[in-house]
């Protein structure tokens, strides 16, 4: 029987496609290729529904967020701000998940950044 083991790909309307493209290569550090295939490393990903009426997004328009599991959150907070990305101030911790902080992207699209928890923690 058939049946999903992974996402395949992440799609965004975009206004400048490969100005927005290029952000997430050269502001994020995607490690995205010339046919847009980016190699990730292993590792856990969250799916989960929220309801129609969250604020957990951003703006109410947006009905998916990106969540990009990142190595150092404060490092890579204090980069994106000193390359003037529009970084919000507010980090959360949530106990035996890890740390969370939020980046808009060129479209403005909130982007969850996600520091999981140490393994055994």
């Amino acid at each position: 029987m058939g049946h999903v083991h992974g996402i395949g790909g992440f799609f965004l309307r975009a206004t400048d496609p490969q100005g927005l493209t290029t952000w997430y290569r050269d502001v994020l550090g995607l490690d995205i290729d010339e046919n847009g295939l980016w190699h990730q490393q292993a590792g856990p990903t969250a799916f989960a529904a929220f309801p129609q009426d969250t604020d957990y997004f951003g703006d109410s328009g947006q009905t998916a967020m990106l969540n990009l599991r990142v190595v150092d959150l404060d490092a890579l907070r204090a980069r994106l701000q000193g390359v003037g990305a529009d970084v919000e101030d507010e980090v959360q911790e949530m106990e035996n998940v890890g740390r969370f902080g939020w980046v808009r992207d060129l479209e403005g699209n909130r982007i969850e950044l996600w520091e999981p928890a140490p393994s055994g923690s």
